[in-house]
């Protein structure tokens, strides 16, 4: 069934010059149809470089919606628009501009997991593969607001040494991780090393070896001499480690680390998405979308 599909799929997208684009986290089907898998950063940077009249986002809404961001002449569809992210949807514009007030003179950063309105009104984005590097790329005189990941701001105030006002938002999926659940991964798999998402809450963080972005993830156990990790991220990202090193093993922190924004995307509906050259993800509004540009263009520009 899948194989039909993922065939008809390919078929369709060759016709209308059709890119396919899946986060990490996306169901496993999806992961082997993709022409190409990342993290937010390499997914963000992936949509600037394409040479395809249409993007097919694999993802949430927020990421679609950068890919339109920086593909302002180019279709993006999202197969299900009803894939939504928690975290985007606790900060808007207007409690951002609040907050702004407060701390006159501040630089924003703001996480690429937020809505078009939130990016227009900050400095510079980031993702957690480069929150780091971004913070240290700013102006070490003035304050800076880091919105709206609270798990991803208290790590990158800690790698940085640098105070951040933060906002207090969350992945609901990352926050289920506990750190009992680490530590009982670690003794039932003694010598595996334990990867934490810097969505994760402090105590997870504290317990793992490493603490990298699904990118980072991907990379530092290819490299790695170990052969059996735990990883404390959404399971998803398990597909890509396992299909990328054969000879290694994998196991979840917790099995309940599952988004279910991230698995709404079927084969069915990118099919269907295809043929009908929609559900499209556009930003409406030139002042939103230029100002929004330029903060996600300042953030590619910064290394992870």
């Amino acid at each position: 069934m899948h194989a039909d599909l993922s065939q008809q799929i390919r078929q369709q997208a060759a016709a209308c010059r059709a890119i396919i684009l899946a986060h990490n986290y996306q169901p496993d089907e999806i992961q082997a149809l993709a022409d190409f898998t990342g993290d937010s950063l390499e997914l963000s940077r992936k949509a600037a470089q394409v040479d395809a009249e249409i993007i097919v986002f694999c993802g949430v809404y927020f990421m679609a919606e950068t890919a339109a961001l920086l593909n302002p002449t180019r279709t993006i569809l999202l197969p299900d628009i009803a894939a939504g992210c928690p975290m985007a949807n606790m900060l808007d514009a207007e409690q951002l501009r609040q907050l702004k007030g407060l701390h006159p003179g501040a630089q924003v950063v703001c996480y690429v997991n937020s809505t078009a309105e939130v990016k227009a009104e900050s400095d510079i984005c980031c993702t957690s593969a480069n929150a780091v590097p971004v913070v240290q790329s700013l102006d070490p005189q003035r304050p800076v607001i880091f919105v709206p990941d609270q798990h991803l701001g208290h790590f990158v105030q800690e790698r940085t040494g640098r105070p951040l006002i933060i906002w207090p938002g969350y992945c609901p999926t990352h926050v289920r991780i506990q750190a009992r659940e680490v530590a009982a991964a670690r003794a039932a798999h003694p010598g595996a090393l334990v990867l934490a998402h810097p969505e994760c809450s402090q105590p997870v963080r504290h317990a793992a070896d490493q603490v990298l972005s699904t990118g980072q993830m991907c990379r530092y156990a290819a490299g790695a001499s170990t052969s059996e990790f735990i990883i404390a991220t959404e399971v998803g990202l398990l597909y890509r480690l396992r299909k990328e090193n054969p000879g290694k093993r994998f196991y979840p922190a917790t099995s309940r680390a599952l988004c279910p924004n991230m698995k709404k995307i079927t084969l069915e509906k990118v099919l269907l998405a295809l043929q009908r050259r929609a559900p499209v993800v556009a930003i409406l509004d030139a002042g939103i979308q230029a100002r929004a540009r330029q903060a996600l263009e300042r953030m590619l520009t910064i290394s992870a």
